[in-house]
């Protein structure tokens, strides 16, 4: 079997650590759900309680609240308070950046 030593000595250099790629995949497993990914997308547009994210999806509030504080524990969104109410945004713009080139990748295979 021909193996290309050079060709794998530069692809091991561009690995990352166990501790980048554990991380890398949760955070693609977090977003490989419907539910979390139409949340990121409605946040993506702007800040939305739990009652108007149930109300969006057509699902209970816990079952929103459940989603939420997987993706806010991965760090995917944070959070805001209002008086008594509690809005949520994607954390950061990366975020918004994986959806976007997600969107993008899917659409080239059209």
């Amino acid at each position: 079997m021909y193996v290309d030593r050079v060709g794998v000595t530069a692809a091991r250099k561009g690995m990352h650590d166990r501790d980048t790629l554990a991380g890398l995949s949760e955070t693609f497993k977090m977003l490989g759900d419907v539910t979390r990914l139409k949340i990121s997308l409605a946040l993506a547009h702007r800040e939305l309680c739990v009652g108007d994210l149930a109300a969006m999806l057509q699902v209970s509030d816990s079952a929103v609240s459940h989603q939420l504080r997987l993706m806010k524990a991965m760090r995917l969104v944070r959070q805001r308070k209002e008086g008594k109410l509690v809005y949520y945004m994607l954390d950061d713009d990366h975020i918004e950046e994986l959806i976007r080139l997600g969107v993008r990748h899917v659409s080239e295979r059209r």
